[in-house]
């Protein structure tokens, strides 16, 4: 079993940043895929991006490419998403996601999920 825990939401202005973290326990965190993903009212869950085990290669939709960046410290067993020029529609609970055999962007794959961290983004 992995537990997540998110912390880092919060309310920002357009155009600012929040970090987000998300810090692993059960399991050795260096083996696990870490996603992002979001969910704004009314609307499905979105891929943001996932980070992998061994060469940390990252991907990212489209819609935050260039403005959000997600990196892991395996020491703190923590995978950060730092998100930059945060827009309105950045609005939503962000979770971050783990599984310790694959990825992918429909979130079906992933065995383990946080609870979620409510980011607000007001113009």
């Amino acid at each position: 079993q992995v537990q997540l825990v998110e912390s880092g939401g919060g309310l920002v202005q357009a155009g600012g940043s929040l970090r987000l973290s998300c810090t692993a326990s059960g399991r050795t965190f260096s083996r696990l895929f870490m996603a992002w993903f979001r969910q704004a009212p009314g609307k499905e869950r979105e891929f943001v991006g996932v980070i992998s085990t061994r060469d940390e290669s990252t991907k990212y939709a489209d819609s935050v490419k260039g403005r959000f960046t997600i990196s892991r410290d395996n020491a703190k067993n923590t995978v950060y998403l730092q998100m930059n020029v945060l827009k309105p529609e950045d609005t939503a609970v962000y979770y971050c996601a783990a599984d310790p055999i694959t990825w992918d962007t429909s979130g079906k794959v992933y065995d383990y999920w946080g609870q979620g961290t409510q980011v607000t983004v007001s113009s």
